[in-house]
C-alpha cells in the first residue's frame, strides 16, 4: 500500500481536462477545493471533472 500522498489543489489553472487528467495520472491522491475563492457551481463543475476522469481512469 502506498503510504505517501499527494493533494493538489484545483482550480482556474486545472480547468484543462489534459492538465487534470495528468495530475491524477501522476499520482493525485487527494483533490482539494478553496472555498474562499470562486463560485460553489464552479467547485461543483470541477469536482464533477475529476470524478469523470477518475471513472475513466477506472481509479478508486
Amino acid at each position: 500500500m502506498k503510504k505517501t500522498k499527494i493533494i493538489c489543489t484545483v482550480g482556474p489553472a486545472t480547468d484543462d481536462e489534459n492538465i487534470l487528467r495528468s495530475m491524477i495520472e501522476k499520482g493525485m491522491n487527494v483533490a482539494r477545493f478553496n472555498f474562499s475563492h470562486g463560485e460553489y457551481d464552479t467547485h461543483e463543475a470541477r469536482f464533477n471533472e475529476v470524478v469523470k476522469i477518475r471513472n475513466e481512469l477506472q481509479m478508486p
